[in-house]
């Protein structure tokens, strides 16, 4: 099974594409999207969304996992998450991938064995899972869509578990 998972941000977007296959994972892609910062906003959403769906075509994933968006304290920002999550639900959609979500703690003890990790304990994890080396750096977007992707792969691996993901999408 190939995933792809998405950290969504109006100002950068993290992805990684994993692979699994019986009990092995390999890192496919990882990276970052970041829209032009002095284009219109509706033009930065589409930079997103043009973007996954390039990635999906590329890797061609069989499902697409994201984190559980979480209320913050500062609504715009709560608002600008939201449409960015918006784009990589219609390029999941727009591609007939299966979609699934986690809760950001759950992504965390599932990759890193603690609900409260922080970056560089999920970034240390998704490294050591992938056999990724220390270098070259690995954006903090990009380690967080793996570890979304790594989580989706063992739920796959181990349904009993997957009382914590829940699906958001199928494929039509």
């Amino acid at each position: 099974m190939r995933v792809i998972g998405v950290d969504p941000g109006s100002a950068v977007t993290g992805f990684g594409v994993v692979e699994g296959c019986g009990g092995a994972l390999k890192h496919i892609a990882a990276g970052v999207i970041r829209p032009n910062s002095r284009a219109a906003y509706p033009d930065k959403l589409m930079t997103i969304y043009q973007r996954l769906c390039e990635l999906i075509a590329q890797h061609t994933p069989d499902a697409m996992s994201l984190e559980r968006s979480f209320v913050a304290a500062n609504v715009q920002s709560a608002f600008r998450l939201g449409e960015a999550r918006a784009m990589a639900l219609l390029a999941a959609a727009n591609n007939r991938l299966e979609l699934f979500e986690y809760a950001p703690a759950h992504v965390k003890l599932t990759v890193a064995g603690h609900g409260r990790a922080d970056k560089s304990q999920v970034q240390f994890m998704v490294r050591r899972a992938l056999a990724m080396d220390e270098r070259p750096a690995l954006a903090e977007d990009a380690a967080d869509a793996l570890a979304i992707a790594l989580c989706h792969l063992s739920m796959a691996r181990f349904p009993a578990s997957g009382a914590n993901a829940r699906r958001i999408g199928v494929r039509a």
